[in-house]
């Protein structure tokens, strides 16, 4: 006679944004092995409200306080406990109740929720890229102390984390990381400076929120991802690579010592690295349940691969400049790359300008953080300064461009 898995009780940050939805339909699907017991979201709260009418969690956060009264009344015929702020989201991340927390708030937000959750000894899938990209160094440094490793969620950290499975660190020799190439890939360089937010947005292969999908058209998600690597499986910056591969069919590959290599591949869905992430170290027939078609190698006919062009997406290459740096240069990058993301779907820049803002927003900062230590205190502190010099530069001082991209999604 076997013995039943425990039920796994769920913390999803951001559960309005892709990654949340996805994940509340694994979490529908196998109702004997998760329970959904706190939901957060940035703004959504009639989308909120519908999720906790349906899964009945005991705790609700809404980051933007202005829409807690709404909420509220919302949920006044419920017993669940309804919370707002910035202090809340860290509440429902280490309330007792939860075993695990999907972490899929989208921009900076993201990290102390995740930090705590992982001081309180919680099982964290990871879906946010900012968390190890701004904060890496200090979130790896408490899950060594902890003892618990973070179980990616992006489709191409899956991917590595599924090849690894078995190996040894030592027989690693590289990663690789896939990338779609996005909207762009064909579009000559000298025509990008014309595109618009509906063009950046329209995503050939992947339904994200709209920073990712414009950190994907600028290939800085790749960029983002790269650092999550470095620190998800602790390799230098010049042992991940890139490739550009637009049929998203594989995920991400490993090349070992000897020459071999090894990939995960499958359809271009996110439930499925949602789903190794929840029921690790098991497998769920989400095809059956979820009804997802099977991956048809032969109705591709063909999958192709191509190194990416520095070039025409320079924000790659100073991504992999500011790894190579270390020390708070990342977390400035990020800050500045979240207004610069601002600024261009709100039409006050240009989509190549999304690169300048960042580049020069890294060179006026560095020489006030090149020698700070790294805590979540001074990366709190070079995020600030990093958003506050991107809105001078893109002429948004007041930050009314500016948005926390908390109902996001999280992917390329």
């Amino acid at each position: 006679m076997t013995t039943p898995t425990p039920k796994s009780r769920i913390c999803i940050m951001g559960s309005t944004g892709s990654i949340g939805t996805q994940t509340l339909q694994v979490v529908e699907a196998y109702p004997e092995r998760f329970q959904a017991v706190a939901l957060t979201a940035r703004s959504n709260w009639r989308l909120l409200a519908g999720q906790a009418l349906k899964f009945k969690p005991k705790m609700v956060v809404i980051a933007d306080e202005r829409h807690y009264p709404a909420l509220k009344e919302a949920l006044s015929s419920v017993p669940v406990e309804v919370k707002a702020g910035a202090e809340a989201l860290v509440e429902a991340a280490v309330m007792e109740d939860c075993d695990k927390v999907v972490g899929a708030l989208v921009g900076y937000s993201g990290v102390p929720s995740v930090a705590a959750a992982l001081e309180a000894g919680k099982q964290v899938a990871l879906a946010n890229k900012e968390t190890l990209v701004a904060a890496g160094e200090v979130i790896d440094k408490i899950v060594n102390k902890m003892g618990r490793p973070l179980l990616p969620v992006d489709s191409e950290h899956s991917a590595i984390f599924q090849s690894l499975l078995g190996e040894k660190p030592e027989s690693v020799a590289s990663l690789i990381l896939t990338a779609s190439g996005g909207p762009f890939r064909e579009l000559p360089a000298e025509e990008l400076g014309r595109v618009t937010v509906e063009q950046a947005l329209n995503h050939p292969n992947w339904n994200m929120g709209s920073k990712v999908t414009i950190d994907s058209a600028t290939m800085m998600n790749k960029g983002f991802e790269m650092i999550e690597a470095k620190w998800l499986f602790h390799r230098s910056p010049d042992d991940i690579h890139v490739l550009v591969h637009p049929e998203s069919v594989v995920h991400s590959l490993v090349r070992f010592v000897d020459g071999a290599v090894k990939a995960q591949l499958g359809v271009p869905d996110m439930r499925v690295p949602i789903e190794v992430a929840l029921a690790y170290p098991d497998r769920l027939d989400i095809e059956r349940t979820l009804g997802m078609k099977p991956l048809d190698l032969a109705a591709y006919g063909s999958l192709t691969f191509a190194r990416p062009d520095l070039k025409k997406f320079p924000l790659l290459g100073l991504a992999y400049d500011a790894a190579r740096l270390g020390g708070l240069n990342p977390a400035v990058m990020n800050a500045a790359n979240e207004v610069a993301v601002s600024a261009f779907i709100a039409g006050t820049i240009s989509f190549t300008d999304i690169y300048n803002t960042v580049y020069k927003t890294l060179d006026r900062c560095q020489p006030r953080i090149q020698n700070e230590e790294v805590t979540l205190d001074t990366i709190a502190a070079a995020h600030t300064l990093g958003t506050k010099i991107a809105r001078e530069l893109t002429g948004d001082n007041a930050g009314a461009a500016h948005k926390d991209f908390t109902d996001g999604n999280i992917s390329d």
